[in-house]
């Protein structure tokens, strides 16, 4: 029987199911002591240092105590402290990104995705240069300036030289004052040799959802092809840390198993990553089972309710304070304004989830990997951001300035975001006035420009800041960065 051991390289010891089931037993037992939760929620507040903010997060233990608990008066506490936490590190920007669906080609049989290899109903398709080209012009003109990538896994029609092939496409393109600055990969596991390619074609983070830590889900749901490996896909960011690349993001698919698990299982992931190398994942999304072509979410038993969703996310932001936290799409408006209250950071925009679809002007629903519930067009979500007081930012400085790995992470824990991110979110956001929003989103932008550089604490760079935006206004100069 494998042992539990975060600083092991194998699955079954990092992510230990004897070690998950006691921990759920723990949280089962623990979930009404009251003093035992007033110690963890205690650990979890942000405390001012000389520093700043600093939060120590939480085991995967404690978190799921935290989960487990349904004390009301409780669960709002955990809601204000995630809050809490996501202003302390992120302050209240929101990074905004699309993905981009280059191939739907795929040799898995995954029960849970359209793009599974059994499904004859879904056209099969893969963009060309010259069609990747056209839709990242679609992107630009909409103001995207980061793209995450997505291709099915096929070893003939999309091997490693493809997607480095349309990573280099996605960088060269330059359309009016557009451009991509940053280019996300979610692909299937590979070898370390592969990671170190991507890394080369200087890619931000690689990213990879487990689905379901729960090893004999995971077999049944991934039935045949590559992905039937589990312990090759679970050990997938150890081999892309080795191969160079340090900004790692994390994710499973909530409704596939029962959330309690995968939430502990998750947890579990994070610290072996900062166990092993000295930094945990850059992002956490939490993308929930949605209706598809050929799929149908009802067969899941494990589906989750809007409530349970928020609580999650929540609960991440406790454990994991220093972590972006991804939603996508697949949620309503109203979920995501509940999950940006309680920790938040990134949400896609506009996104296409069809392989070819933001540069034809009606939405295909032919090849969607899974149905958008937020259709809004960027500018709507961007104006929606800043009524709600966020700032959206298209930033994408710290990666461009070598700031990856532990070394955004000491920033983000220095509490020098507000000298950083926050001049940085506000620079690309009035680039995003000038270039693309309508009269009433500029509007609304330029007034929460002005009461956001207030909050700048040192006063050189806000001065910096103030006079670069002067220039992106009227000079029509564009990409500064701290």
């Amino acid at each position: 029987m494998a042992v539990y051991n975060p600083k092991s390289l194998n699955a079954e010891e990092f992510i230990n199911h004897e070690e998950i089931l006691e921990t759920l037993k723990y949280a089962e037992e623990n979930k009404n002591n009251i003093p035992l939760i007033d110690s963890i929620l205690e650990k979890a507040r942000p405390k001012i240092s000389g520093k700043g903010s600093v939060a120590s997060g939480l085991t995967h233990r404690e978190a799921s105590v935290l989960l487990a608990c349904d004390i009301p008066e409780k669960i709002e506490e955990i809601y204000k402290i995630a809050e809490e936490i996501k202003l302390a590190y992120y302050g209240n920007r929101i990074v905004l990104f699309a993905p981009l669906y280059l191939s739907n080609y795929c040799v898995n049989g995954c029960v849970y995705c359209p793009y599974h290899y059994k499904n004859k109903h879904i056209p099969r398709r893969k963009l060309t240069q010259e069609e990747v080209a056209k839709e990242v012009i679609a992107l630009q003109d909409m103001g995207h300036k980061r793209l995450a990538i997505e291709a099915g896994e096929d070893p003939v029609n999309n091997p490693i030289e493809y997607i480095l092939d349309c990573i280099k496409t996605i960088y060269s393109i330059k359309h009016k004052n557009g451009a991509i600055r940053r280019v996300n990969v979610n692909i299937a596991a590979t070898t370390v040799e592969n990671y170190r390619k991507l890394k080369e074609a200087g890619i931000g983070t690689y990213i990879l959802f487990q689905e379901t830590y729960h090893k004999e889900s995971y077999l049944k749901l991934h039935p045949t092809g590559p992905k039937h490996d589990y312990d090759y896909h679970t050990e997938a960011m150890d081999r892309a840390m080795e191969g160079g690349i340090d900004d790692v993001g994390l994710g499973v698919l909530f409704g596939l198993e029962l959330y309690k698990y995968e939430f502990a299982g998750l947890l579990m992931h994070a610290e072996h990553l900062e166990a092993v190398h000295g930094v945990g994942p850059h992002t956490i999304s939490v993308p929930r089972i949605k209706h598809a072509d050929d799929i149908d979410p009802t067969a899941f038993d494990n589906s989750i309710s809007d409530e349970i969703f928020e609580k999650i996310a929540a609960c991440i932001r406790l454990a994991v304070p220093y972590t972006g936290m991804i939603v996508s799409t697949r949620e309503t408006e109203e979920v995501r304004s509940k999950l940006l209250k309680v920790g938040i950071s990134q949400v896609s925009g506009a996104s296409r989830t069809s392989v070819g679809g933001y540069s034809e002007e009606e939405r295909p629903h032919d090849t969607e990997q899974f149905d958008v519930s937020d259709q809004r067009t960027l500018d709507e979500v961007v104006r929606w951001l800043m009524e709600n007081g966020h700032i959206p930012s298209f930033c994408t400085a710290c990666y461009r300035e070598g700031r990856t790995g532990d070394r955004f992470m000491s920033l983000c824990k220095s509490g020098q975001i507000l000298n950083c991110c926050h001049p940085n979110a506000l620079m690309t956001l009035c680039e995003y006035l000038e270039d693309y929003a309508s009269d009433k989103t500029k509007e609304i932008g330029y007034r929460l420009i002005e009461q956001e550089l207030n909050k700048i604490p040192s006063e050189k760079v806000k001065a910096i800041a103030t006079k670069n935006i002067a220039e992106i206004k009227d000079h029509n100069r564009r990409d500064f960065r701290f």
